[in-house]
């Protein structure tokens, strides 16, 4: 993980709870608990003053009971002063008014409210039931106080009108000194005790506020570090793309809208060419520059296309993106390739004719939904990127149910190589190798055969390619050198036996020795093997290659040099190791019949010969070949005019010599 990325981590993990008052000043804490009591006061403004309207409304009864003589008065009061106080608020509310006149509103209510009731009242003729009524009057005095949540100031000037309002009735009325001033004293500890409740009121509402507050930045800060987290456990610390469990749920995501609602997708493989050979000339910080560069680079490619794009591993990505026609996804693959060969990043230890960075690409999109699986469309993006890196890298491939190198056959065929050796079902036939100056068969190259169940014949051409893609290589190579030294090596039917082995075979750690140990076992010498390696883009120059083909030359293994000319690393190949042999593809001496063609097939032998390596040349199928090999110097040749493959029975009668078993037709 890099360095900025641990630190978003660590930030994210070990944040400190927040406290507001830390950061804002008491004015600034004040001015949000006002606008906050405000918001409140306004949602219950109404309410309140609709139950305290009703409230004192239904007192009428008790004016029924104890002022009967001017009740009717006194009930007139209150619904006008009630009814007046409903419809003002409504009206203020209806206009917007601020909240400030609705609380004067429910203020003025509850003083009007009081003297249009108290007024009546004292006019009644029974003046002992009035003096003792008009205690009642302290409950418009908590109401003030208690019942609405005016602020202290707006609470404390009604309470205050309304107890001078009661000091003035209470002076005027014809009662003993005694019952004034009790009824006095008692008015005002009412008021002292409302006022002292309605002060703790507000402080307690203010404190509540600030524990409310510091738990919501909490709760806000502990949500936006959940996602934080989520983030850094969802996103590649280097790239920043999406990382791979990222973009696995979002294939889910895309997979499930397929199937329900029929959106179909695209989920585009890609990989950056030689990126092992690009980390060992310029060193791992400059690979996670060059995996940067190109994750950005596309990153801004795919917003145009709506599309996802992930770190799928290493210098692996992954694309997804809602399409399901052949041609957008074809466009989208081969703007992809463009892309990163457009950066231009240099990349001068290829061996392919390009000396920058580039990417293989293999596309696949949903077809049909029978039978379809999540994991077949990533499987099928996968071959297609195979078969682009088979294809000279640099380049798209899109995926072709009807190729048979990339279909559905050849998952079975991936199948049947796993039973392969176990049933029987492959084999090898020999093809000679003649001396052209004496004319014997001083070698013989073992050729794969493999053949389903029912018999029918695979050719190389198929089966090949999916075992080295899977690895089933490995074990038939081991199995193809084995029976090569039981069937002609052993009892000495012929002198050399060449076996072609794929680079994957020499990139194996431990190749070299299970090749020792197979010898050892069979009693054959080494110098009796000719390993066989095809000139072409999978050989890369690769330090475990060379450091194997050293070892096997220790073995005194012959190690030869197939189809050259064929690709871009020969001259390469040619410099960096000592080959016994050079064999000459076909297609050079079958273009012989022109003037150009004899000309190139000439150029080749004299660069091979002033290498100093033996000279073979592949595909001799006439006499007039024949006679220009020797006219040309060649040290040996093949092809259907010396022989044509056939079973290790056809050699054990007489001596023979040897060619190559492992992944050739004829």
């Amino acid at each position: 993980m890099s360095e900025r990325a641990s630190s978003r981590l660590a930030d994210a993990v070990d944040m400190e709870p927040y406290d507001p008052r830390q950061e804002l000043g008491a004015a600034e804490l004040r001015i949000l608990y006002r606008a906050e009591a405000l918001a409140k006061r306004r949602k219950d403004a109404r309410p309140g003053l609709w139950i305290a309207v009703v409230i004192y409304v239904l007192f009428s009864a008790s004016d029924l009971l104890l002022i009967p003589d001017v009740a009717a008065y006194t009930i007139t009061a209150r619904f006008a002063v009630g009814l007046t106080a409903l419809l003002t608020l409504e009206a203020q509310l209806r206009r917007g008014a601020a909240t400030e006149w609705l609380d004067v509103t429910c203020a003025a209510a509850i003083i009007f409210g009081y003297v249009g009731w108290l007024f009546p009242a004292s006019l009644g003729a029974n003046k002992e039931s009035v003096a003792y009524y008009m205690v009642f009057g302290t409950i418009f005095m908590m109401s003030a106080n208690l019942f609405f949540t005016f602020s202290f100031k707006v609470s404390i000037i009604t309470s205050t009108i309304i107890l001078c309002i009661l000091y003035v009735v209470n002076y005027f009325l014809p009662a003993s000194l005694t019952y004034k001033m009790v009824f006095g004293t008692f008015y005002v500890s009412c008021f002292t005790f409302t006022s002292y409740v309605n002060w703790k009121l507000n402080e307690e509402r203010y404190n509540v506020f600030l524990n409310a507050l510091e738990a919501k930045i909490q709760h806000k800060e502990a949500t936006e570090r959940g996602k934080a987290l989520l983030r850094l456990s969802r996103t590649d610390p280097l790239t920043g793309l999406e990382n791979r469990r990222a973009i696995d749920e979002k294939l889910r995501d895309y997979w499930t809208d397929w199937q329900k609602l029929g959106n179909g997708f695209a989920a585009i493989l890609i990989d950056v060419d030689f990126f092992k050979k690009f980390n060992d000339c310029y060193g791992h910080q400059e690979g996670d520059r060059c995996l940067i560069h190109v994750a950005n680079a596309l990153s801004d490619l795919i917003k145009n296309y709506n599309g996802s794009i992930g770190r799928y591993g290493g210098e692996e990505f992954i694309v997804l993106a809602r399409m399901d026609k052949k041609d957008q996804v074809a466009e989208l693959a081969e703007a992809i390739c463009r892309t990163v060969e457009t950066l231009a990043i240099t990349h001068e230890l290829r061996r392919d004719g390009i000396s920058i960075v580039t990417a293989s690409v293999g596309a696949a999109f949903t077809r049909t939904q029978a039978g379809a699986k999540l994991e077949k469309i990533i499987h099928e993006a996968d071959r297609a990127l195979y078969l682009a890196k088979a294809s000279g890298r640099n380049c798209a491939k899109l995926f072709d149910p009807t190729d048979p190198q990339s279909s559905d056959e050849s998952e079975n065929l991936a199948a049947l190589l796993k039973i392969a050796i176990g049933q029987g079902l492959v084999s090898l036939v020999y093809q000679p190798i003649q001396d052209v100056v004496s004319g014997r068969v001083e070698a013989v190259e073992a050729l794969m055969r493999l053949k389903m169940l029912d018999g029918t014949l695979v050719p190389p051409s198929l089966f090949i390619p999916v075992a080295e893609r899977t690895g089933a290589i490995l074990e038939l190579g081991r199995w193809a050198i084995r029976t090569v030294c039981a069937e002609l090596l052993v009892d000495d039917h012929v002198p050399v036996v060449s076996v072609n082995v794929s680079p994957i075979q020499l990139k194996t750690p431990g190749f070299a020795a299970s090749v020792a140990t197979i010898l050892g076992e069979t009693g054959v010498t080494g110098n009796r093997l000719a390993f066989e390696i095809t000139e072409g883009l999978e050989m890369e120059m690769h330090s475990d290659i060379l450091r194997c083909i050293s070892d096997l030359k220790l073995l005194g293994i012959k190690i030869w040099l197939d189809d050259f000319g064929t690709g871009f690393a020969g001259l390469s190949w040619l410099r960096l190791i000592d080959f016994d042999t050079v064999k000459i593809d076909r297609s050079f001496l079958h273009d012989c019949g022109t003037p150009k063609g004899m000309a190139m097939l000439q150029d080749i032998i004299a660069l091979v010969r002033n290498r100093g390596h033996q000279i073979l040349v592949e595909g001799v199928e006439t006499d007039e070949q024949i006679a220009l090999m020797r006219e040309f110097g060649i040290d040996k040749i093949q092809g259907f005019r010396v022989g044509r493959p056939v079973p290790a029975a056809s050699f054990q009668a007489k001596r023979g010599v040897q060619k190559r078993p492992f992944l050739r037709s004829a």
